[in-house]
């Protein structure tokens, strides 16, 4: 059963890759309709062969001109027009594409064996292969998928190692600011791991507590711990008197000049110092002035209650007020993300060439290979650059401690195709010569690598997502070059420059 399950997967796709064949490529392999290695082949009336998926997509929308024969100049109706029914399974051409010598295209893979055994044991499973994370889309290989996953991936979700519930990691700093299970230190008793769920519960109860003294309102300056707290009270009884005294006096002259908005806040005061007073005269019920001080008081608040009066009178209007001002803050916070994503395109525009030469400067090298050597970011992307203001569309990707042959040993540099604006217009495959450069700061000797497209290559093919897959040099540098003293590392920056050859464009 799971031998025929995956048989017909494999009958829902065109043909073989040309570039896994080992040996020399003949036409009588290839599909008449999607021109890769047949797969399942099918022979038609007409003698011509295709993959079973692509016979069944041409013909899916009804009868057919067979295209090979018109191109061969050998059409002749019926026998050239395809429809369903008239193709048999050709299997002696299937055998013998299945017995072909075939090899891994995935850059770094050894792997060799037939067509056959390729198709069902390393098609879609080899560990090289080169895959978009469905949460990031950054291109990883299936070897590092895990990898990536677990350590890497920006859009990973991770468990909260105190309470368990899940956050995404670019979450983290802001989860820990609200975590209830989060530990916390007391400040009095110096106790640990408290959750912050129960850290105000523990502080109203731990007697080593600093809090300030109730007299704080009227000028006592003094954080006390709870313990002692009223010794602190009884030993400077005499102290909060006159700071109380001074208050209220200075508070009564003022008392005319108060603002609307102020009296609410005033009335709190006021409430705070009654009892204040009320403690005092307990405390020290020997000295007259406590009386003085409370008629004082209750004249004060009853003025205070008049005033609250024609203070709620004014509650809508404040409130409306703050209402607009709320609103005004919405619309000042949009448009400052308007404009920060404004100044990143800037930023962008600002590095870009339209010349198909471009130099990437690569600061805080040091950082940026420790980081590589960890894993914690073991590629990065250059900014976009093109051939002219409308042409290609392309990028630089560098493994500062080497990727597939290179790792360890070199670093390694590729060159990435990117889908743009301009695509349609443009000639495809890509085929245009494209020179790398390591710049010696001292320029004396420039580290140089070119190539020219492999035109068959599904990364010179028109982009299909945001960037084709990066081809390129994984024995760039080696890294012994870069340690010690070198030219080409200054100020713990480096310098890669791309120079695409725009003949024939």
């Amino acid at each position: 059963m799971r031998q025929l399950c995956i048989i017909c997967s494999h009958n829902n796709k065109p043909g073989f890759p040309k570039k896994i064949l080992a040996n020399k490529l003949e036409d009588k392999h290839l599909c008449n309709c999607c021109q890769n290695i047949l797969r399942r082949p099918f022979q038609a009336q007409c003698g011509h062969r295709f993959c079973f998926y692509c016979f069944n997509r041409t013909v899916g929308s009804g009868p057919q001109k067979c295209n090979a024969c018109i191109k061969e100049d050998i059409f002749e109706e019926p026998t050239s027009i395809l429809v369903q029914g008239c193709a048999f399974p050709d299997n002696a051409a299937r055998r013998e594409v299945e017995n072909l010598p075939a090899v891994c295209f995935n850059e770094g893979c050894s792997w060799k064996g037939s067509i056959k055994d390729y198709e069902l044991s390393h098609e879609g499973k080899c560990e090289f292969m080169i895959l978009p994370c469905p949460l990031c889309k950054e291109l990883i290989r299936l070897n590092e998928q895990e990898r990536h996953n677990e350590r890497e991936c920006p859009e990973r979700t991770l468990n909260c190692k105190y309470c368990k519930e899940p956050f995404h990691f670019r979450n983290i700093k802001a989860h820990d600011e609200i975590c209830p299970k989060y530990p916390m230190i007391c400040e009095g008793c110096a106790k640990k791991k408290i959750p912050r769920e129960k850290y105000v519960d523990h502080i109203k109860f731990c007697s080593k507590f600093r809090t300030p003294c109730r007299y704080h309102v009227v000028g006592c300056d003094l954080s006390v711990e709870k313990e002692k707290i009223h010794d602190h009270e009884r030993a400077c009884a005499h102290e909060h008197l006159n700071l109380l005294l001074h208050y209220i006096m200075g508070m009564k002259v003022s008392l005319e000049g108060l603002q609307p908005q102020s009296l609410e806040l005033a009335g709190h005061k006021a409430h705070e110092l009654h009892q204040a007073l009320r403690d005092l005269e307990t405390r020290v019920s020997q000295l007259n002035v406590v009386c003085v001080l409370n008629r004082e008081v209750e004249r004060f608040a009853t003025t205070m209650e008049a005033s609250n009066r024609q203070h709620r009178l004014d509650q809508d209007k404040i409130e409306a007020l703050s209402n607009k001002v709320r609103q005004l803050e919405r619309q000042v916070g949009v448009k400052d993300l308007t404009v920060a994503e404004m100044e990143g395109r800037l930023r962008e525009m600002s590095a870009t060439t339209f010349d198909g030469v471009f130099i990437w400067r690569i600061s805080d090298f040091t950082k940026k290979r420790q980081d590589a050597i960890a894993g914690r970011a073991p590629a990065m992307f250059s900014p976009a650059f093109y051939t002219s203001k409308y042409g290609y569309k392309m990028c630089l990707r560098i493994y500062l401690n080497g990727d597939g042959t290179g790792r360890g040993t070199h670093l390694s540099l590729f060159f990435v195709v990117m889908r743009g604006t301009s695509d349609a217009l443009l000639k495809w495959p890509f085929n245009q010569k494209v020179t790398l450069m390591l710049l010696d700061q001292s320029n004396r000797e420039h580290i140089i690598d070119a190539f020219r497209p492999d035109i068959t290559s599904s990364s010179f093919q028109r982009p299909v997502s945001d960037m084709n897959i990066a081809s390129g040099c994984p024995l760039f540098c080696p890294l012994s070059k870069l340690e010690g003293k070198n030219s080409y590392i200054r100020d713990d920056t480096i310098f890669i420059k791309a120079i695409v050859d725009l003949t024939g464009l």
